[in-house]
């Protein structure tokens, strides 16, 4: 798993698995199948990422986010950031994938329309998510041949 660590507003980090709900849970596991299911299907990489951000998002609530890969342009990363803040978001988290190895797979950009940081119970989301990404990234670049 990431070994990216969040703070929360209180000061608390909190860890997997969050108390929640049973419909929460169960929303949880089925949204994680069909994207490991993506993932072992072999579905384009930027489709697997585009639902990992889909599923973040409408878990946490007016967000945007975006992965970035190692080999994508800072300027084009600039100008995301730019739009970002031109149309009226905030930056909300910034979280590195990481290979089972330590090695830097991409990113996580999130984006909110409210001046916030990530809620403790927001920080296994963000975790799971980058993790997922992780999979998915690893699975494509050995596919590739990009060791």
């Amino acid at each position: 798993m990431n070994n990216s660590h969040f703070t929360s507003r209180d000061g608390l980090q909190a860890r997997w698995p969050q108390h929640a709900s049973g419909s929460e849970i169960q929303y949880l596991l089925i949204a994680e199948e069909q994207l490991l299911q993506s993932i072992s299907g072999r579905a384009p990489l930027p489709e697997i990422l585009h639902k990992i951000c889909t599923a973040l998002d409408s878990e946490i609530g007016n967000m945007i986010s975006l992965f970035s890969l190692p080999n994508d342009e800072a300027t084009g990363l600039a100008a995301i950031a730019r739009s970002a803040t031109l149309f009226g978001l905030y930056s909300f988290c910034s979280a590195d994938v990481v290979g089972g190895n330590g090695e830097l797979l991409g990113s996580l950009q999130m984006y909110c329309s409210a001046p916030r940081r990530p809620f403790s119970s927001d920080v296994p989301l963000i975790e799971r998510a980058t993790y997922l990404a992780a999979v998915a990234i690893k699975r494509h670049n050995d596919a590739e041949g990009n060791f």
